[in-house]
């Protein structure tokens, strides 16, 4: 973690950070302006995160991380550009699904990019299952999208699998989105990027 980066979760965690411990999360409390939210799960160092929060001021964005130096990067980013629409989670997002977000509460769910567990002995850890796909469903409101991004063929096959297993999820348009950095590094090792979109049925 660089010294910018830890300044910035020190100095910036009050105004964006969020606390699991606080428990069922009052939306309308937590931002300036009553509007849609999304929530991104897994936004690495958030670049393309603190991108569609300024390229989108109608709409509030919640990013979820573990990876303290990115929180620590997106802060500074958000700071820098007078974000008012963003907020962050810095917990395991199966915690933050179970026990802070409210049913039908969120217009959108976007997951770019997760780790692939290439190998077949660790498909268990895909984030992407069917368990993960039951706790995301009811915090969606009606019609509520959840879009996917991969840029491993086998694991858009399996995310493309288990969306089509579960009757909660129809097809969606897939929408436009900023390109990542973990994309960047794909595309240029010659892989193909996939994007998923579904809406609560």
């Amino acid at each position: 973690m660089s010294d910018g980066q830890r300044r910035a979760l020190t100095q910036l965690w009050d105004q964006y950070g969020l606390e699991s411990s606080d428990g069922l999360i009052d939306l309308r409390a937590q931002f300036d302006k009553d509007q849609d939210v999304t929530i991104e799960i897994g936004f690495g160092m958030g670049d393309s995160l603190v991108q569609m929060a300024a390229d989108e001021p109608g709409r509030n964005f919640i990013g979820i991380e573990v990876h303290r130096p990115g929180i620590g990067h997106l802060l500074r980013e958000a700071d820098a550009r007078g974000l008012t629409n963003l907020k962050v989670y810095s917990e395991d997002s199966i915690e933050v699904l179970k026990h802070c977000i409210p049913d039908a509460s969120i217009a959108g769910v976007q997951i770019f990019f997760p780790d692939p567990w290439p190998k077949k002995r660790h498909h268990k850890r895909r984030l992407i299952q069917g368990d993960f796909l039951d706790l995301i469903l009811p915090r969606l409101r009606q019609g509520g999208m959840l879009h996917i991004a991969t840029d491993w063929e086998p694991y858009a096959q399996w995310i493309r699998e288990h969306l089509e297993q579960h009757a909660g999820y129809v097809s969606a348009k897939v929408p436009g989105r900023p390109k990542t950095k973990y994309e960047s590094r794909g595309l240029a090792l010659g892989h193909d990027v996939t994007d998923i979109a579904v809406r609560k049925a």
